[in-house]
């Protein structure tokens, strides 16, 4: 554990574990996004190790254990800390930072994480020195800040030369056909309206699409697969939840309709913002979630 790089902090210690609040404005951030976001991880804030595993195995595939284990790693925008926990099993320390209220949803989960820190920044007062960390991840953070690629090039800073970042960005559905972009567009509309009602009645519809959209998706994709037609099952929409919960549907239902912020990027346009902000060696996976991709700091 190294050293805050200032000290305009307070802390924050009524809660299970210490919270460093940094008190630097911002400028690179939606205050309403960031709102939304910590009123959505104060209704999440509980994930089960089965959850976590399941998931964190999905964006963590393309990381070898050499560049985790006994590492010091930063999380940023770690939300409730679910990610920061399924590192913390490997990783010699790690530091996670949020901008939102979520940091008290982070506090419970990793009470029981002796290496990990909590501290409420965001990417334009990441509270460290440049070249700490073996490796910073940021996972679906970064399409939710005004200017994606000065966010990342803020993580990468942070990132020891010969280290390495590990990002997950909305895909732009490249890789997709006419009627599911198509089926996007009207969601993406309808996320507009959502994201702006009040806290009640957008967790409540928001809650209503995952039982009455996501979950027919899923189960029929569920069905395709068990009579073995698992390529047609893979191409339908939401498939990708059949291996989870409806806790994490009902979570990322309220997450995909609830923000108001939202950016999508190709394949491309990630490869390139990752050469900018100094990374070479760049693998993207071609499992889902699209796009998570890695890359070593030069």
């Amino acid at each position: 554990m190294k050293p805050f790089k200032n000290v305009n902090y307070t802390v924050y210690d009524s809660s299970p574990k210490e919270i460093f609040v940094f008190h630097e404005d911002q400028q690179n951030i939606d205050e309403k996004t960031v709102a939304s976001f910590g009123d959505e991880w104060t209704t999440f804030s509980s994930f089960s190790d089965e959850e976590i595993k399941i998931a964190g195995d999905q964006y963590f595939d393309i990381v070898a254990d050499d560049l985790l284990n006994n590492k010091y790693v930063l999380d940023v925008g770690c939300g409730t800390g679910r990610w920061t926990k399924y590192v913390a099993e490997k990783a010699a320390f790690v530091e996670c930072i949020d901008p939102s209220d979520a940091v008290f949803s982070a506090a419970k989960l990793l009470k029981d994480c002796p290496n990990t820190r909590i501290s409420k920044a965001g990417v334009d007062n990441i509270p460290f020195e440049d070249d700490t960390f073996d490796l910073v991840f940021s996972l679906g953070v970064l399409h939710h800040i005004p200017d994606t690629l000065q966010a990342m090039k803020s993580c990468v800073k942070k990132v020891k030369p010969g280290g390495s970042f590990l990002v997950y960005l909305y895909y732009n559905f490249e890789n997709r056909g006419f009627l599911f972009k198509s089926l996007f567009f009207f969601s993406n509309i309808l996320r507009r309206f959502i994201s702006s009602l009040p806290k009640f009645f957008k967790t409540k519809t928001c809650w209503l699409i995952a039982v009455l959209v996501y979950m027919p998706f899923v189960l029929l994709s569920k069905g395709l697969r068990k009579i073995g037609l698992k390529k047609l099952a893979n191409k339908m929409p939401l498939s990708y939840y059949t291996s989870h919960s409806f806790n994490i549907i009902k979570n990322d239902a309220l997450d995909r309709f609830g923000t108001p912020l939202e950016q999508r990027f190709s394949r491309k346009e990630i490869t390139e913002m990752m050469v900018k902000s100094g990374l070479s060696e760049i693998i993207i996976s071609d499992n889902e979630p699209y796009w998570h991709a890695i890359g070593k700091r030069q």
